[in-house]
């Protein structure tokens, strides 16, 4: 018996590897897209207002998935972003791309008040969970890591009014990191969002006001040094 537990547990040792591989599809984003996407976040991080955040360049991660959920690509900054970041950003690249589609683009600022106890959305976060086998860095492209996150940092990437999958962005305050990564995707052209719940029918960040609790789409401010919705709009001049 002991000698049969002994070979089940070998057996799944040897097996893990393979599960982590297996089934590995191309994504569906040309990579050339992907590039460009990705070029972004080194010109970002530097910009004058440092994006509202904690660290100035900021210290990021940042993932692309397909429509499919396939993680794309996977980078960060090179300056000593949180390694509990890398997740988080592929999270928040799949829960953009799974909430947003032709009709209305929900970015995962916008997810914040719903998603709280008593909110229309709670529980939200239970229902496609990441898969830690891909923790490890390295692993996970060309595979379909799932995960939920509902605070800022992920938008959905469009093209001709269709989303083609997801960007996630973290190693910030997640006001700062959804303000990086609605900047990469405008100046990677890849923000013709068809609606939104924001005031300017957008999928930008919606906050709540001062000691007041989030309601409808909104998510609560981080530091007092946060960008406003117009400034994260207005990609600054270099």
């Amino acid at each position: 018996m002991n000698r049969l537990r002994v070979l089940s547990a070998c057996g799944l040792l040897a097996a893990a590897p393979v599960l982590a591989h297996a089934g590995a599809s191309p994504c569906a984003i040309p990579e050339s897209t992907v590039a460009v996407v990705q070029a972004t976040l080194a010109t970002v991080i530097h910009f004058p207002d440092g994006n509202g955040g904690i660290f100035k360049p900021n210290r990021m991660w940042s993932a692309i998935v397909d429509r499919h959920g396939t993680l794309c690509s996977v980078i960060n900054s090179g300056n000593d972003a949180w390694p509990g970041s890398r997740a988080i950003a592929i999270a928040k690249a799949s829960t953009a791309n799974d909430f947003s589609n032709s009709g209305l683009a929900l970015s995962t600022a916008n997810l914040y008040a719903p998603t709280q106890p008593g909110g229309s959305l709670y529980g939200l976060n239970n229902s496609n969970p990441y898969n830690p086998l891909f923790d490890a860095q390295g692993l996970g492209v060309g595979l379909v890591p799932g995960g939920i996150i509902t605070f800022g940092g992920g938008v959905a990437l469009y093209v001709n009014g269709n989303v083609i999958g997801g960007l996630g962005v973290s190693g910030d305050s997640s006001c700062a990191d959804h303000a990086i990564a609605f900047r990469m995707r405008k100046l990677a052209g890849l923000d013709g969002t068809p609606a939104g719940v924001a005031p300017d029918n957008t999928d930008n960040i919606v906050y709540a006001a001062a000691n007041t609790a989030p309601a409808g789409f909104e998510q609560p401010h981080c530091f007092p040094q946060d960008l406003t919705p117009a400034q994260i709009e207005a990609i600054p001049q270099q």
